[in-house]
């Protein structure tokens, strides 16, 4: 049996993938204005790149807008996520400041899910998830590729040892340079779903070329999608409401 979770009323894991929509505000009354946009668009779930903030690196402002976002959309299950520049980031920050702004995240008590970058070293990457669990703020560990596809078995190995440190969920997300780069990160979702784990997967190929991928999560084993409401966090990414009516289909369809 697969582990779901749940998170204000929806089940990560079951059914069709959740539609995770970005907030990507430079100022706070940017973030504000896109967290009220989102009350009547077709999302599930709602992460805030907290590396798009002008302020990113004060965690007193930080908490503090986290705060107000939280006020607008209280019943909207929240990732936290703040996206170095070594894997796509806009911003610069030292592990110190990466781990002290992540568990005053997971201690706000205003995130329910926390990014936690696989290749922040091992250590670093035990000491939020294990800060996060013991706050009851779920960690989702990440990884992202920019300019390639790694190999089957490198996607496999990556995402086992994100398990293996505790992460609640398991994100990958890598550039396609060709058709059967998209297959690849296809197969490796679907063999790590059947036989590698049972925490929720997210999985992605990026760029126009991988969009079908944020679409057939369902089929393959990928729990969580990335859709837009405005400006993209991520290369490929599409609208909410064309996400939606593509994913209802196919749901309906298997």
């Amino acid at each position: 049996m697969k582990n779901m979770i749940q998170i204000k009323g929806i089940s990560i894991g079951e059914g069709k993938p959740k539609i995770v929509v970005p907030i990507v505000g430079k100022t706070k009354s940017a973030i504000l204005e896109s967290a009220v946009s989102f009350e009547h668009e077709k999302n599930d779930m709602v992460e805030w790149r907290i590396d798009f903030y002008e302020d990113a690196l004060n965690v007193e402002k930080v908490l503090d807008t986290l705060e107000a976002i939280r006020e607008i959309i209280p019943k909207t299950p929240l990732i936290a996520t703040f996206r170095t520049q070594n894997e796509g980031g806009e911003k610069a920050i030292t592990t110190t400041e990466y781990c002290d702004l992540n568990k005053a995240l997971a201690a706000s008590g205003h995130v329910d899910i926390v990014d936690v970058e696989l290749f922040s070293g091992d250590e670093v990457v035990r000491e939020i998830i294990n800060y996060c669990h013991e706050h009851r703020v779920f960690a989702v560990a990440s990884n992202h590729e920019f300019t390639l596809t790694p190999p089957k078995s490198v996607l496999i190995e990556r995402l086992c040892k994100m398990e293996s440190l505790g992460a609640d969920l398991l994100k990958i997300a890598v550039m396609p340079t060709c058709t059967e780069d998209v297959l690849t990160l296809l197969d490796a979702t679907q063999e790590m779903y059947k036989n590698h784990t049972k925490c929720p997967l997210v999985t992605m190929s990026m760029s126009p070329l991988g969009v079908m991928s944020r679409m057939a999560g369902e089929i393959f084993g990928s729990a969580l999608t990335f859709g837009a409401v405005g400006q993209v966090s991520a290369p490929g990414q599409i609208s909410v409401e064309k996400l939606e009516t593509v994913l209802q289909i196919i749901h309906d369809a298997i």
